[in-house]
């Protein structure tokens, strides 16, 4: 497996930007955003067209984010 994307040298969090969700190196587009763009099922090309100030490393970044949050997820033990 390829190194992890260090994804905080892009995904930024301020308090007074977008009520303090993770965003891309400040811009006012969100983690969750490009998330939701790439699940319904829009190509990377096609994010990047649509958001010109993206680039391809930024949705990657949202990936590592997304992955490193879900690996610190406590998951409930099964039965």
């Amino acid at each position: 497996m390829a190194d992890a994307m260090n994804y905080r040298d892009v995904i930024t969090i301020e308090p007074g930007k977008r009520g303090g969700k993770p965003c891309i190196r400040g811009l006012r587009i969100t983690v969750y955003d490009v998330l939701e763009y790439l699940a319904s099922g829009m190509s990377e090309d096609q994010i990047l067209s649509d958001f010109p100030d993206l680039e391809r490393d930024d949705i990657r970044a949202c990936l590592a984010f997304a992955a490193d949050r879900e690996r610190r997820f406590v998951s409930v033990p099964s039965e």
